[in-house]
């Protein structure tokens, strides 16, 4: 209980700068639960996004071109980092391959994690874009690895519409501080939250130096000891994650191919 009260009032105070920094603050300000409850969660404003439960087919596009998560077919994106104490490499293959899922065409990636070298994890992710400009997370098909090469899990995979699980909001068409969603819902399998905290970040990777960085926390239930922050930039998507409360993850953008 001393750790999940700890890792709310990090979120409370993380969103309450938030809040101080943006020039635009949401009605919506984020409120932390009471540890009681759960994980940490905050309130996403009224309107910002239509509901995971009245998805239309019709109300979504064939391109993903939001600014801050453009999924151009083609683009490779190569992160470099480290992982529970080993080296890491993750490569975001964004593939000319669609998928239909839950009647909604989505766009695929191919996410390829290695540790020391080693294949860890290999992962399809579906992705769509609504007529809205928001950035829908429709599911993954995930597999961890051994060192044999061997797949030793499945857990995390999920597809909107199947056993209950749905969609959620991976990235809003306009962030401002203060929003949240939820990304995925899959009960017990996948449940990550993120809110946007401010859009004055200041971040340095291998790949180059950015300012006005958009900077977001992101958390799930189902590690509730762990709290992370992303940075993304116009007109690439992301380019740093790490954990600020528990975990030991951290990668940067080291490169980009087309």
């Amino acid at each position: 209980m001393v750790r999940k009260l700890g890792l709310v009032l990090v979120l409370a105070a993380l969103v309450g700068a938030a809040c101080t920094k943006s020039n635009n603050p949401t009605a919506g300000s984020p409120v932390a639960q009471s540890p009681a409850a759960g994980s940490p969660t905050v309130t996403a404003p009224t309107g910002a996004a239509p509901s995971p439960t009245a998805i239309d087919p019709a109300n979504f596009v064939d391109r993903v071109d939001n600014p801050w998560f453009p999924l151009t077919p083609g683009t490779t994106l190569t992160y470099k980092g480290t992982k529970d104490d080993r080296a890491a490499v993750d490569v975001f293959a964004i593939s000319g391959e669609t998928r239909m899922v839950a009647g909604v065409k989505c766009v695929v990636v191919k996410d390829t994690l290695t540790l020391d070298g080693k294949l860890h994890e290999k992962t399809e992710d579906w992705y769509v874009q609504d007529r809205q400009g928001n950035v829908w997370y429709f599911g993954e098909a995930t597999q961890e690895y051994n060192d044999k090469g061997q797949v030793v899990s499945t857990s995390g995979s999920w597809e909107s519409g199947v056993d209950g699980a749905q969609p959620g909001i991976f990235m809003p068409a306009d962030p401002q501080a203060g929003q949240s969603f939820q990304q995925e819902f899959y009960s017990g399998q996948a449940e990550d939250h993120f809110v946007v905290l401010h859009m004055l970040g200041s971040v340095k990777v291998p790949y180059g130096s950015f300012q006005n960085a958009l900077v977001t926390a992101e958390w799930t239930p189902l590690e509730p000891d762990v709290l992370s922050e992303k940075f993304y930039v116009k007109g690439i998507g992301q380019v740093k994650e790490l954990d600020v409360v528990g975990g030991n993850e951290a990668t940067a953008l080291a490169s980009i191919t087309k």
